[in-house]
């Protein structure tokens, strides 16, 4: 006999991109529909080697990790504000019967392997990210990253056009 497979646990994952609520929408669709909560990601990579030689010419190696945690922090608040707006906006600021979003995290690193990571480390039942990167040749692609989380992912991962 199949059973339907329990989705208790959604992993959004943003870039914070301005075509991110088509996406965050439907997370928040199948959160409802599931009575699941969501949790929240934004990957933030890491300075490349060259900044960070530049930044290291004029700062000491302790003053360099405190503007990388101050930069963390920042995101951080910008993204709870700006989840919260979205909820009064497009939910009326009603939490869908219960709160689905049940944390909000950034990390810094690749955002494959971070997203992956975080998908195993909280248990994840889906992914739900957006899906294309650029347009080549007029044509809209998936994004190397989306492409990366499909392939490797453990759990379902919805892509949603981020149009």
């Amino acid at each position: 006999m199949l059973t339907t497979p329990e989705i208790k646990k959604i992993l959004y994952v943003t870039d914070l991109g301005k075509r991110t609520r088509p996406v965050f929408m439907h997370a928040l669709a199948q959160a409802a529909n599931n009575n699941a909560s969501i949790i929240v990601l934004h990957v933030v990579e890491p300075m490349t080697e060259t900044a960070c030689a530049v930044i290291q010419t004029y700062l000491s190696n302790e003053d360099v990790a405190k503007v990388q945690k101050d930069g963390m922090k920042k995101v951080l608040k910008y993204m709870k504000k700006r989840i919260d707006k979205f909820l009064q906006d497009e939910c009326g600021g009603k939490s869908l019967g219960t709160e689905p979003v049940e944390e909000i995290i950034v990390v810094a690193g690749k955002p494959s392997e971070e997203i992956l990571r975080v998908a195993d480390e909280h248990e994840a039942d889906m992914i739900v990210i957006g899906k294309s990167g650029r347009k080549v040749r007029g044509t809209k692609v998936m994004g190397s990253t989306t492409r990366r989380v499909n392939r490797l992912a453990k759990v379902p991962v919805l892509m949603v056009p981020n149009q």
